[in-house]
């Protein structure tokens, strides 16, 4: 297949530097441990199976990109990582999810553990019509998290470079904060209790150019503590900020209905340069999608 490093001009950067100094940086993809662990995974609504038989591993301490056209269910798949889709009347999945070798669908499990150990951040912000301090520890409180409210309230926004921002007006309403401080209000808020996993659904769509570049800034910075999955229709970002992608397409089978389908999963770089499918290179030049 053809170098597409010839013909197209997405730019192509691994995190490469982070609290260390230059060099420094999230594990290559080769030497990361696997924390979630997909193996012929399809997912249903009722009857309609919305994403069929895919199956990849996320490695620990990455940064793992899902992309795709509208309706290939890269959404779909990020919110079973923690069962988010438990909520939606109907919905099942197939297949094995395992977060360190553990079912996550198995009988025994408890979704809600899931969900503290595997956070989420949505599409949009949604801070809570609280003040910032209280929406950082509300987490904290129904979690019942012992320890010294302010301290941990304060290490979650420096977290997420929120801190320096929010310091003097922690008693104001998360409401009042621009969306890139809401939507790292939200990332705050997430990491308070802890979690491993931070899943990120285009946590940047409703953001301007400023705000997107520092919630991707935070990105390299929490790789070095959480392993981070995010959906994003941004190839740019995606190239930039992962060290591995995924991309999802929709097929359309004999009966007319349109089924998404992991087409292809790699190291990042290799994806935007030199995809192993015509799919991957047509949907990243523009051809389709």
């Amino acid at each position: 297949m053809t170098n597409l490093s010839d013909r197209q001009q997405i730019n192509v950067a691994v995190p490469t530097v982070g609290r260390g100094g230059a060099g420094a940086g999230p594990p290559a993809p080769s030497a990361a441990q696997v924390v979630l662990d997909l193996s012929n995974v399809s997912i249903f609504y009722g009857s309609y199976e919305a994403v069929r038989g895919t199956t990849m591993t996320i490695g620990k301490n990455q940064i793992t990109a899902l992309i795709g056209p509208s309706g290939c269910g890269k959404s779909t798949v990020l919110r079973s990582l923690n069962r988010m889709n438990d909520l939606i009347p109907g919905a099942r999945v197939a297949g094995r999810i395992a977060f360190h070798g553990t079912d996550l669908y198995a009988s025994e499990v408890d979704p809600i553990q899931v969900r503290r150990r595997i956070g989420m951040v949505f599409q949009k912000p949604n801070p809570f019509p609280k003040s910032i301090y209280d929406n950082v520890a509300y987490g904290l409180r129904i979690n019942n998290i012992k320890g010294n409210m302010d301290d941990m309230v304060e290490q979650a926004l420096r977290g997420a470079a929120l801190w320096d921002e929010v310091k003097d007006k922690l008693k104001q309403s998360g409401l009042a904060l621009s969306g890139g401080q809401q939507q790292r209000l939200c990332i705050a808020r997430t990491i308070a209790v802890k979690p491993e996993v931070i899943l990120m659904d285009e946590p940047c769509s409703a953001l301007d150019p400023i705000a997107t570049s520092k919630i991707e800034d935070l990105m390299y910075e929490l790789a070095f503590d959480y392993t981070i999955a995010i959906v994003t229709h941004n190839m740019q970002q995606a190239a930039r900020v992962s060290n591995k992608t995924a991309f999802f397409t929709a097929e359309v089978d004999e009966n007319g209905v349109r089924h998404g389908r992991l087409v292809e999963y790699d190291d990042t770089p290799r994806i935007f340069t030199n995809p192993k499918e015509k799919r991957t290179e047509d949907y990243i030049t523009g051809r389709f999608g």
